[in-house]
């Protein structure tokens, strides 16, 4: 097994809240590469130039190269072995020697020019690792005399940073919001992580001398927004862009025989209100008002669930758990709140399939193929237009998995991104060519389908990703769809709906492939969210729908972060 597993093992059961430990370096405005070295963390902040020491405990912040910034502008990565200090910047490879001390940096000597850029720099024994997102590779070049060994290939699409440890080579890339872990010897990707940040730009191991435990951290950079108070303006409060650059460690596992891989986790709570408030005049003789509970997955864990304002029975349906409100006799006039209040336990998490996995696949159950082939939700199955889009789509393609990246890409290379006011059907919205979740989903959906890939809605909230704003009660903007593919022999795998089409014809982050980060809650799957029935009949939106009777209320609040233990 991985030395990374043994790093920081731990199950979801056993979850240790802790401090909050991000690094905020005074002065820095965006840090890219970061080393660990005598106690502290070394980074490079490419914008001022500056080469920073950083102690972890305190955020006390030294700048050491004090009369040469000029050398280190536009430095991306950075490595300390040896009492040598190593870095890229644009196309050149550097290092000093550090053997005299902290008082100044000496001038930097070239070591390597290269043809293109190099983003990221790690060294071990006599071997130099570099990142070029340009060539799409890492470069091993033998540290004696500068030639070039041999290359891997990098597993993302964006900006790619480094650093190696031990028998393991460990890459951030900021357009994946991923860290992915490779053997050094192959260069083949053991598992991979989700960070709980965006644009990721650096990552060290750093060991304290009061701890013999290795921890990852990561370097973030990015641009926040903002509102800014200024008095000469009228109104005086407007909004405003800054950057934003912290380092935060990054716990995880990898469960091997699972083949999934989690990481950091929060304990969250959120809560689902409905407010009573009819739009029109009504009167509905036992109605029953049916609202999905929070799902159990292998990266949700329910700590505990508390109706809010009216106290409710509980069904399960499909092994799903269901909220159930009765009202005797219902009309306009009555006004309440009700719902739910949960305490979650929520991980972002990467399923570790590969196609050579799904060659061999057992046949699809036939209640599934019943119910999760079927055109049940008007997808437009059988428009010619999406026919044919369901062909093109894979081509010869045979095996599932690649199959169902291929649908994915080509969804992608058809759609943008736009808010609808309501959902049209997957033929609409592949000839209008825009699309809100909702229906990038039932496209995928239908293509999915109509491949022989059993698939399902699932989702409906994401907390704002705010985890530094801890114990603050935060309102999502919108509700939320994505989508899970069925793979015989093993299970529900998601795949999100729209948030990875972010290059204009690729290629296109694989993050969410198979994936899901922290901020994503999961509700009662393969079951309506919200259901009314009267008398026990159901009632469908067409006579009487959720919104021309109530305000739903949702809320989340992030209570602490969660390290995994042993």
């Amino acid at each position: 097994m991985s030395n990374a597993v043994d790093l920081v093992a731990n199950s979801v059961a056993n979850s240790l809240v802790v401090a909050n430990q991000t690094i905020r370096p005074i002065a820095a405005i965006a840090i890219y590469g970061i080393a660990a070295y005598n106690d502290k963390i070394w980074g490079l902040d490419p914008r001022n130039g500056y080469l920073l020491e950083i102690d972890p405990l305190t955020n006390n912040t030294e700048i050491l190269n004090n009369f040469n910034t000029r050398d280190f502008i536009n430095a991306t990565g950075i490595a300390i072995v040896e009492q040598t200090l190593w870095f890229t910047k644009d196309t050149s490879v550097y290092f000093c020697d550090l053997s005299n001390g902290l008082n100044g940096i000496e001038q930097p000597q070239l070591f390597l020019q290269l043809d293109y850029p190099a983003n990221g720099i790690a060294v071990w024994q006599d071997t130099i690792y570099l990142t070029s997102q340009k060539t799409g590779e890492i470069l091993i070049y033998k540290k004696e005399t500068a030639t070039k060994i041999t290359h891997f290939y990098l597993p993302g699409i964006g900006t790619e940073n480094i650093t190696v440890n031990e028998e393991e080579i460990w890459l951030t890339d900021d357009l994946e919001q991923t860290v992915y872990c490779l053997d050094r010897a192959t260069g083949e990707v053991i598992f991979n992580l989700l960070t709980p940040f965006e644009i990721p730009q650096g990552l060290t191991f750093f060991e304290s001398k009061d701890s013999a435990e290795k921890t990852l951290y990561i370097a973030y950079a990015n641009r926040e927004a903002y509102i800014r108070d200024n008095p000469n303006a009228e109104p005086n409060h407007e909004l405003q862009y800054r950057d934003s650059t912290f380092i935060h460690p990054l716990y995880f596992h990898y469960y091997q025989d699972q083949k999934y891989a989690l990481s950091n986790g929060y304990l969250i709570e959120v809560s689902y209100v409905e407010e009573i408030a009819p739009l029109d005049p009504v009167s509905l003789a036992e109605l029953e008002w049916r609202i999905a509970l929070p799902a159990e997955t292998d990266r949700q864990k329910i700590r505990e669930i508390t109706p809010v304002g009216l106290p409710f029975s509980e069904e399960i349906k499909d092994g799903q758990r269901i909220a159930v409100f009765k009202f005797a006799d219902f009309d306009e006039q009555q006004r309440y709140v009700f719902g739910w209040r949960a305490v979650l336990e929520v991980w972002s998490i990467k399923y570790q399939i590969k196609p050579r996995d799904c060659e061999d696949i057992a046949e699809l159950p036939t209640d599934y193929q019943q119910k999760y082939l079927a055109d049940n939700d008007n997808l437009a199955m059988d428009q010619e237009i999406i026919i044919r889009a369901a062909q093109e789509a894979i081509k010869r393609e045979t095996n599932l998995l690649r199959k169902v990246y291929a649908i994915r890409n080509y969804v992608y290379d058809k759609l943008k991104y736009g808010i609808r006011p309501h959902i049209d059907t997957p033929d609409v919205v592949l000839k209008r060519g825009v699309g809100s979740c909702g229906e990038y989903l039932g496209l995928l959906l239908a293509l999915c389908r109509l491949n022989g890939i059993a698939t399902r809605t699932v989702g409906r909230y994401k907390c704002p990703s705010s985890p530094h704003q801890k114990r603050v009660p935060l309102v999502p903007d919108f509700n939320h769809v994505w989508m899970e593919f069925y793979l015989p022999g093993f299970g529900w795998l998601p795949i999100e709906s729209n948030p990875d089409d972010i290059v204009e014809g690729g290629p296109y982050p694989t993050r969410f492939f198979m994936g899901l980060a922290w901020y994503h809650t999961e509700m009662g799957k393969g079951v309506p969210f919200a259901q009314l029935s009267s008398n026990g009949a159901p009632l469908d939106k067409e006579q009487l729908s959720i919104g021309e009777l109530a305000i739903n209320h949702v809320r989340f609040t992030i209570l602490d972060e969660l390290k995994p233990i042993a």
